[in-house]
């Protein structure tokens, strides 16, 4: 058992109850932020005379080294220490020698492990949000290219008016948008350092945590209540909130693409790469990738609850509870950056159906709306307007055929005030093109759309 700790106790911990205590299973991950960590804090040990420089120059070589190590495969990462900080002290005091026990001054796990924590989510972010930009790319590059690709809209899953493929997509465009944002706010406001809080009540050390600060990137300086820096989960809570919304962008999107795909629809055909198909059925071609991100959209919940629920009684400053933290984040972290990458490989060699799409806005008496916006022009008023197109719905709905099939003499039947011009004042082209309003799916308007996105992406 490598542990960092023992000195005050008699007999050594039960085989089981270590193992239960231990996080090196999963805190190993953070071994890069740990020595990182640990570099500054050397560097800055030393600038401030607390050790000497040629215990720190030795100290920092040695962790490189040991940095190395891990990521060329020389140096395994043992499962018999305690965590990641006992590891790394361990394999450099071994290298070094009596220097390497020096490192520890001034510094307690608590403020070290929140800063490891803190430095992994913060590439983290960085991370999902370059994901989130690829698949925007890859979005903007659908959009632009379907101005005119008309389709239906729906509210309750039934069709409503027409829109643009483009306009349909843009609506997840500005989603992502809105989810980056979050990710950059949360990363401004978690940027301050917790290094040098000690255990929870600092240190007599003479520490610069400024300088610990600046070496490590956190731009806000040093925390500045030191209980509050060891036993603060707020970031990551809030990291994971946004991180589940990230989902349930992503899981909305799926369920359209899993409808769109079915027998029923066939707006899109989901590329060989990230279909399955059946053990028993010969025929099927199963949409499981975008089913998989709508299914993993519950796990990354889980992991916003469970820790919320573990915070939520804990006195200050920190308890072994806050353990608990890791594995949850780790998972949704994983299992969000897998779902972007996916989600964006899906997207880009999807196969849209332009053509059905057209068939299913304009067979499903999209253009009903503006149907009855033609005869509001005529002088009718709308409430007879929307009565006279209800019925004529209805004969369609009864006959089998969409509006545009209807025969001046079927129009004329149910008000007289129609022309032969009703048939140019529903088309799909005029229903979308002449919704020109900010938002709207008009093609002018879609443009001056793709124009900003593509200024936002750079």
């Amino acid at each position: 058992m490598a542990q960092l700790w023992g000195g005050r106790f008699k007999s050594g911990t039960d085989r089981v109850a270590y193992e239960f205590n231990a996080s090196i299973s999963f805190d190993s991950r953070m071994y890069k932020e740990d020595i990182e960590g640990s570099i500054a804090h050397a560097t800055m040990l030393g600038e401030q005379g607390i050790i000497s420089n040629e215990d720190s120059a030795l100290i920092v070589e040695g962790l490189k080294g040991i940095l190395a190590d891990i990521e060329n495969g020389k140096l395994e990462i043992g499962s018999q220490y305690e965590d990641i900080h006992s590891f790394v002290e361990a394999v450099l005091t071994d290298r070094i020698g009596e220097a390497g026990k020096r490192l520890h001054t001034g510094r307690s796990r608590n403020d070290q492990v929140a800063l490891d924590m803190k430095l992994h989510t913060r590439k983290t972010i960085d991370d999902i949000d370059s994901r989130l930009c690829r698949l925007q790319k890859s979005l903007l590059n659908i959009i632009e290219n379907n101005l005119d690709t008309y389709m239906p809209g729906f509210t309750h899953l039934q069709k409503a008016q027409p829109v643009t493929l483009a306009h349909h997509l843009g609506a997840y465009f500005e989603m992502f948008i809105r989810d980056r944002s979050r990710l950059a706010d949360i990363r401004k406001r978690m940027n301050s350092c917790p290094l040098g809080s000690g255990a929870l009540a600092g240190t007599t050390y003479p520490l610069n945590r400024e300088r610990t600060a600046e070496l490590l990137g956190f731009d806000l300086g040093p925390t500045r209540n030191s209980m509050d820096s060891v036993s603060d989960r707020d970031y990551l809570i809030e990291f994971l909130d946004a991180l589940a919304i990230i989902m349930m962008h992503l899981s909305r999107f799926s369920e359209e693409i899993i409808i769109w795909n079915s027998n029923e629809y066939r707006f899109v055909e989901i590329s060989d790469a990230y279909s399955t198909g059946s053990s028993i059925m010969p025929q099927k071609k199963n949409p499981d990738i975008a089913e998989l991100v709508r299914g993993k959209t519950g796990r990354v919940y889980g992991a916003l609850m469970s820790l919320l629920t573990t915070m939520k009684g804990i006195p200050l400053a920190y308890d072994k509870d806050m353990q608990e933290d890791k594995e949850v984040a780790f998972d949704a972290f994983d299992n969000v950056s897998a779902c972007i990458e996916l989600y964006d490989g899906m997207i880009s060699t999807i196969r849209f159906r332009n053509d059905l799409m057209e068939k299913s806005a304009k067979n499903g008496f999209t253009n009903a709306t503006d149907a009855a916006d033609y005869l509001v022009k005529k002088g009718v008023a709308f409430r007879d307007a929307h009565g006279i197109i209800g019925r004529l719905v209805l004969k369609c709905i009864e006959e089998n055929k969409a509006l545009d099939d209807l025969s001046i003499e079927e129009w004329k039947s149910e008000c007289e005030v129609f022309e032969n011009d009703i048939y140019e004042a529903i088309s799909l082209k005029t229903c979308v093109d002449k919704r020109l309003t900010p938002g709207a799916p008009g093609h002018e308007v879609m443009e001056k759309a793709v124009a900003y996105y593509k200024e936002y992406l750079g």
